[in-house]
């Protein structure tokens, strides 16, 4: 998940960058805090650092949710109230094929989405988990899943699971992922589900594999996977090295839906990503690289204005420095 859902049967392809800490090489569980948490509770850090994940309860509010709604409605051109709207082709193909009808909306800059972002308490949330200020946040899209028929009718109760950076590198990746729910997950419209008992070991779980084993797609073998239930508003976070996937949604009428929110550690110094990042918000496109086709309707840019961003938002992106 810049987070990506994929079928169980799908293997996966090339993966997408998911920014860390540049240069750093304290593991994010191995983070001693020199900052009081802002959001998070005791209890919520020693989950994070063991388990691999946080969800941070009503992260943001109804009235920040429902514009998000309404616009990804507006965008993939659907009618809530009609389901006969709600299965049209994906408008492009995905070069990581995993990606590939899986709900994924190409939508990156909208207002809406950049309220959510630059909402302090999602700010703040990153900050514990990082315990540091100087962020920026990810430039990412979000999902709209309708029921899935062929789930339901053939039982399938689990997401293909998988990791989106390569486990096998030495130093670890250091990378972090977050998903905002937009409609209520449960078991039945689907939900991220993950494997904390693969991640409390991951050094010398990997060490453990057999030569030629597949660093993105894990042996879960008899690890227990763990389901997740979110109201809309809640925020989940969760270390890229920790083994996840998506639930099918397997309601009858139900639409799942989320936004894709992760921060990072700002890097100023590389002017071609500050650039880039710039250029996507100003411009109203996507962000380079395989994970991100794009609209090939240029829907955000025929429709939408440009997002205005707060003080705090302008330094998410990179506008403004941090002191």
């Amino acid at each position: 998940m810049h987070a990506y859902e994929t079928a169980i049967d799908e293997e996966p392809g090339t993966h997408g960058n998911h920014p860390g800490a540049n240069g750093s090489t304290v593991q994010l569980a191995a983070i001693q805090k020199t900052r009081p948490l802002r959001v998070l509770s005791e209890a919520d850090w020693e989950h994070w650092t063991t388990r691999g994940y946080v969800i941070v309860r009503q992260a943001v509010p109804p009235e920040l949710i429902a514009p998000v709604v309404d616009m990804l409605w507006q965008f993939q051109e659907m009618d809530p109230q009609d389901e006969r709207t709600w299965y049209r082709p994906q408008l492009r193909e995905h070069t990581m094929k995993e990606l590939n009808n899986t709900g994924m909306v190409e939508v990156y800059n909208h207002q809406a989405m950049w309220d959510t972002r630059q909402y302090p308490r999602i700010y703040d949330a990153f900050v514990d988990i990082w315990d540091r200020e100087d962020l920026w946040v990810a430039i990412d899209r979000a999902n709209l899943n309708p029921p899935n028929r062929g789930a339901r009718a053939a039982g399938q109760v689990n997401g293909f699971v998988h990791f989106d950076v390569d486990v096998s590198q030495r130093p670890l990746p250091i990378a972090v992922q977050g998903v905002l729910s937009l409609k209520k997950q449960d078991r039945d419209v689907g939900g991220f589900q993950c494997l904390p008992s693969i991640f409390a070991d991951i050094g010398q779980w990997w060490e453990r594999q057999p030569p030629g084993a597949n660093p993105f797609k894990p042996d879960i073998a008899d690890h227990p996977i763990v389901n997740t239930e979110m109201e809309a508003g809640d925020l989940l976070i969760f270390n890229s090295l920790l083994p996840h996937g998506v639930r099918p949604n397997r309601s009858e009428d139900r639409v799942r839906m989320a936004q894709y929110i992760s921060m990072f550690p700002a890097d100023p110094g590389n002017a071609a990503m500050r650039r880039a990042r710039i250029h996507t918000w100003a411009e109203q496109t996507h962000p380079p690289g395989d994970p991100f086709p794009g609209d090939p309707r240029g829907f955000e840019k025929a429709h939408f204005s440009v997002a205005q961003l707060s003080p705090l938002g302008r330094k998410l992106l990179g506008l403004d420095d941090w002191e």
